[in-house]
């Protein structure tokens, strides 16, 4: 029977939770979840992978069980979320890994890439955007707030954080009767506690620092030519499918399935890939079940 850990790890100030299973000895897959989730959402993930690789799955601080400071003793910024995620990997003597990087996960792992390249042995993206096409029009509120960081844009951008808009996260674009509560009812629940959504409205103004390091993100990648899986939704109203294919232009053997026959919403998939045994970054993916 599977064994899962779970574990803390002390990094400076911050208690970081994270998921951890498969043989000590084995390749690590490094599993960074994305807005508005948790390692939790890697819960059916990792008993696919870890039966031959060793997988670690981290709460990013403001997120899930991961205990970090409060805001005004704590900079919520993406710089801050990669500084502590790499300090927490050294931490616990990861020197080589593969990357499972979804959505807010996306700019926090590929900061670390960028620092330590050597130490990436292939990337998988879901819906883990790098590029200005893979922005849709749905991101108008949280860019004005970037434009013009005042108190009412901030105000605009709450509606992102109530119970509705969490849960439609989830079930946007999926067939009906297919996405248990329990996601999205955790994260709804962690939303609540106090100075949740401030943290999260820092880390919504935080993101433009991401976009502005799309030509840094891009640069590495042709650098480093890092093997590459984009797996990609068609239904996402957030990031689109341009993003996924947007890929190819740094990496040109880049795997990028259509995303036409993946059948999947903004969050909550399970793939089955085997990055670190092919040239490629995947050998397949299939549909959640």
């Amino acid at each position: 029977m599977l064994d899962i850990q779970y574990r803390t790890q002390q990094v400076g100030p911050v208690e970081v939770f994270y998921r951890e299973a498969g043989p000590a000895d084995a390749p690590v897959i490094l599993l960074l979840h994305g807005f508005p989730t948790s390692s939790h959402m890697f819960r059916d993930l990792i008993p696919l992978l870890a039966d031959r690789y060793r997988v670690i799955a981290p709460d990013l601080p403001g997120f899930g069980l991961t205990k970090a400071p409060a805001r005004g003793t704590f900079d919520y910024t993406f710089d801050n979320l990669a500084n502590v995620i790499g300090q927490f990997v050294e931490a616990i003597g990861l020197t080589r890994y593969a990357l499972y990087v979804f959505d807010y996960g996306a700019p926090t792992g590929l900061r670390l890439a960028m620092a330590h390249p050597e130490r990436v042995t292939a990337i998988i993206t879901q819906n883990g955007n790098a590029y200005d096409e893979g922005l849709s029009k749905e991101w108008e509120s949280w860019q004005a707030y970037w434009r013009e960081p005042t108190e009412a844009n901030r105000e605009r951008c709450r509606a992102a954080l109530g119970d509705d808009f969490i849960r439609a996260q989830y079930e946007h674009g999926a067939p009906a009767g297919r996405v248990g509560p329990d996601g999205y009812s955790l994260d709804q629940f962690f939303m609540h506690r106090p100075d949740a959504a401030d943290i999260q409205l820092d880390l919504i103004l935080s993101y433009r620092t991401n976009v502005a390091l799309y030509p840094a993100f891009q640069s590495y990648f042709r650098q480093h030519q890092p093997p590459l899986l984009a797996v990609w939704g068609k239904n996402d109203a957030f990031f689109l499918p341009a993003g996924a294919e947007a890929y190819r232009r740094d990496l040109p053997k880049a795997e990028v399935p259509s995303t036409a026959s993946t059948q999947k919403s903004r969050t909550k998939r399970r793939a089955g890939f085997d990055p670190l045994t092919t040239n490629t970054a995947a050998a397949g993916v299939r549909p959640p079940q």
